[in-house]
């Protein structure tokens, strides 16, 4: 699910000023955008937990809480959270460059790796679990409330929660004024690139052992979850006014009690909220946890989270995206380039927002076989390989980007057809599997 921990419930019913709605938008808007140069870049890698020597077999729960334990003793720079279903992610503080970011990471993921390999365990990067069922480790009454919530709407939730991982690419929100590096800018290339990351870092054609039909079947996932906890706003207005219209405007997962058990209401808005005062008036922090509920493929919070990317294959493999992405935001060349290639792709989405329009479900689905997606990721690959040097990447790291475009993007491949290759043997046809929602 890829979010920070909860924040705890003390106090959080008493003591607090309810909000009103011109609070609220007056709020959202200096919270989550915070303009200036772009200067800083992070990551928040996930990873699926399994036995080394048999990943077929589910990890023992009290075996993940003896290498949790073991791991929260290892100093690392890294933030290290657990996820509801027993996945592990390392948060990277903010890095004033790319390659102090990568540095940060994987010091931290070498020294996750050995206590791991210690307990017989290991990080498997993949977007979604190819064996096991979803099943709950943490019990927390936040994660409670979500699985109750998220119930509602069908099976993908759990699965959201206990058996995807993904790798997000953490920018700032940019300038103040127009531009490449402008936040206007930045937020409509972060929806409309979204597609392409997910086309080309598709690595999740698997459910139960048995292709899915879709190359990413963790897009799939978030898109089942509803367009209230996993949707977009629309791109036709400012970022600061359509994500604070949106905010409000998104169901409210849960009204949280100091003492008692945590309410989960069914189609209350946080303005509904706001404006009904029931069960208890909503508060400052009512607002900034509900912000934490809501799972768009490009979440502001001061800086713009992109969440679209599916775990990759390999220890290294997480830095591949991480490169590109930063590459393509953060040098104005590439981002000028990268605009004119996705552009096209704009009037595929029906102008719905994300990632509940067809553009996104192409790319979910058919990855880069599209020809237009296929056509915008080379020209935003080749965009950032020219890019990377300009912002400091190593030779190590720009080589790992030509290896993938090699690799994949050039045939129209994603790691997801490796995964689907070992399945069936040569042969490399995409026929459909079942559908996760049939």
């Amino acid at each position: 699910m890829s979010d920070s921990p909860a924040a705890p419930a003390s106090g959080c019913t008493q003591g607090r000023t309810a909000l009103t709605e011109a609070e609220v938008e007056a709020l959202v808007s200096g919270i989550c955008f915070k303009t200036g140069p772009p200067r800083t870049v992070g990551v928040e890698v996930e990873w699926l937990v399994h036995e080394l020597r048999t990943p077929h077999v589910p990890v023992a729960p009290e075996r993940l809480e003896a290498a949790y334990a073991a791991l929260r003793t290892v100093p690392l720079r890294s933030a290290l959270t657990v996820e509801p279903g027993g996945q592990l992610e390392l948060s990277s503080p903010p890095a004033a460059s790319l390659m102090e970011c990568i540095g940060t990471v994987s010091a931290d993921l070498d020294a996750v790796r050995a206590v791991l390999a210690e307990g017989g365990l290991r990080l498997v990067g993949i977007g979604h679990d190819p064996w096991h069922t979803p099943r709950r480790f943490l019990r927390e009454r936040r994660y409670d409330a979500l699985e109750t919530c998220l119930d509602r709407g069908g099976p993908a939730g759990r699965h959201m929660m206990c058996t995807t991982a993904s790798v997000q690419v953490c920018l700032d929100a940019g300038h103040e004024e127009p531009g490449p590096l402008g936040h206007v800018r930045r937020w409509w290339l972060a929806h409309q690139l979204g597609p392409v990351l997910v086309a080309v870092f598709a690595n999740s054609p698997l459910l139960g052992r048995r292709p899915t039909g879709w190359l990413s079947t963790r897009q799939l996932l978030w898109t089942e979850i509803g367009p209230g906890r996993a949707g977009a706003p629309p791109l036709d207005g400012a970022p600061r006014t359509a994500w604070a219209r949106h905010v409000l405007d998104a169901p409210v997962m849960c009204v949280r009690d100091d003492s008692g058990p945590w309410q989960v209401p069914e189609a209350l808005t946080f303005r509904d909220w706001i404006r009904s005062g029931r069960p208890r008036p909503p508060t400052r922090d009512d607002l900034e946890y509900h912000m934490t509920t809501l799972f768009p493929p490009v979440r502001p919070r001061g800086h713009l989270e992109l969440r679209m990317i599916d775990a990759q294959p390999g220890d290294d493999g997480w830095i591949v995206p991480l490169a590109v992405t930063t590459a393509l935001f953060d040098d104005p060349e590439a981002a000028e380039t990268a605009y004119r290639a996705v552009k096209p792709l704009a009037e595929r989405t029906l102008a719905l927002p994300a990632p509940h329009n067809p553009l996104w479900t192409d790319a979910a689905r058919t990855g880069l076989a599209d020809p237009e997606l296929h056509e915008a990721a080379i020209a935003c690959f080749v965009a950032a390989l020219e890019a990377l040097p300009r912002i400091g990447a190593t030779a190590e790291v720009t080589d790992a980007v030509a290896t993938f475009l090699d690799r994949y993007v050039l045939k129209g491949r994603a790691p997801a057809d490796d995964l689907l290759d070992r399945l069936r043997g040569p042969d490399r046809r995409r026929p459909h599997g079942k559908d996760i929602r049939t």
